[in-house]
């Protein structure tokens, strides 16, 4: 066994290393949110705000029959498009932010889902994390998403002593190659789920427990 590293940098390489044998694949691979295109990703992901992927996933087939393009979504009447949604949970305000997210997609990218960051948060329903999704996942871009097991897991690992996420992002990326970031925030994230949960943490079966400065403790989440 290689002794602890001591600088978040050593860490987050033997971390982004035994992440990848244990979840392997591209980060197109490892996205759990069904989907065809670009737009249909963008969807995917406005709907996923409070919601898991299998319930978005089993809500999206018919919403992709029903709205295929960003114009059909556009011009979606919102009381049929908020029963689509409806079991994703505030179908209101999703309904709202797909139909503009439609909208702009026409009047502004000629019906095609933008690379820019800076043009993907302009979009209705869309921050920072999901445009990191969206170029990561859709284009094979650099991007990484934080999300609340990023965020967790970061700070446990030290990665970042930072809360704020786009603060973690910009931490991370010092750490992380741009050609892996967006398979390192799906790789952190499923592994949050499984092993390294918020208040239960299974740290005897952690592939991360000997050079994880938090092992055995719960916090900080």
């Amino acid at each position: 066994m290689v002794g602890r590293p001591r600088s978040p940098s050593g860490r987050a390489k033997v971390v982004a290393e035994r992440l990848g044998e244990e979840f392997p694949g591209t980060a197109e691979d490892l996205c759990a949110l069904d989907h065809r295109s670009p737009f249909e990703l963008l969807a995917a992901t406005i709907l996923s705000a409070q919601c898991t992927d299998v319930r978005v996933n089993s809500v999206t087939p018919a919403l992709f029959s029903r709205y295929p393009t960003p114009s059909d979504l556009a011009h979606a009447e919102p009381a049929e498009l908020e029963e689509i949604i409806r079991s994703t949970g505030f179908y209101r305000a999703k309904a709202r932010s797909l139909i503009g997210m439609g909208q702009a997609l026409m009047d502004r990218f000629d019906s095609q889902v933008p690379t820019r960051i800076d043009d993907l948060v302009t979009l209705p329903g869309v921050g920072r994390k999901t445009a990191n999704v969206i170029r990561s996942v859709a284009f094979d871009l650099p991007g990484l998403p934080v999300d609340t097991h990023v965020g967790r897991l970061s700070r446990r690992l030290a990665l970042t002593a930072n809360t704020d996420p786009v603060k973690v992002e910009l931490d991370l990326n010092r750490l992380v190659p741009a050609s892996t970031r967006g398979a390192f925030s799906l790789r952190m994230i499923l592994h949050g789920r499984a092993t390294c949960r918020s208040r239960r943490p299974a740290c005897a079966a952690c592939i991360l427990s000997d050079i994880c400065p938090m092992v055995g403790v719960a916090s900080p989440s």
